[in-house]
């Protein structure tokens, strides 16, 4: 019976639309999603890989922009020597154009340095501060785990 309920509600949301806030997302004013990662639990990061990639997928092409910042413990897990598979997953999220930002504070702490951390990702001086002028511009912080 639980299989069944479960079938149901999946076929009645999947026809289920979306309904956007007004005003609504459009490709000149996309929606603005911010989330932060200072964990190194690999984890909840799938978790947070999972939720964008979900997300993505409830809006309209180019009616969204996704930025994940990393900063302390959260820079271990956009390494080069981190978990491949999940690697992979950022990869693909990086060429749906989903910005992924790394702290150089942490770097510096860590004596860490670029060629330390997988390509096509952007840097900032501190990730924190990224997150806090990303909101200040509009931009909605939404972290899923």
């Amino acid at each position: 019976m639980k299989k069944v309920l479960l079938l149901i509600m999946t076929v009645v949301l999947s026809f289920a639309k979306m309904e956007y806030s007004d005003p609504k997302p459009t490709f000149d004013e996309p929606r603005k999603w911010v989330i932060k990662v200072n964990s190194n639990n690999l984890e909840h990061l799938n978790h947070t890989l999972d939720s964008v990639n979900n997300v993505l997928k409830a809006y309209p092409m180019d009616t969204l922009k996704v930025a994940i910042i990393f900063y302390s413990k959260g820079m271990r897990l956009i390494k080069k020597d981190a978990d491949p598979k999940t690697l992979e997953r950022i990869d693909a999220l990086i060429q749906y154009e989903v910005e992924m930002v790394a702290c150089k504070n942490t770097m510096d702490t860590m004596k860490w340095t670029e060629d330390d951390f997988i390509e096509d990702i952007s840097y900032v001086q501190t990730g924190l501060a990224e997150v806090i002028e990303r909101v200040a511009g509009g931009w909605i912080e939404v972290t899923p785990y």
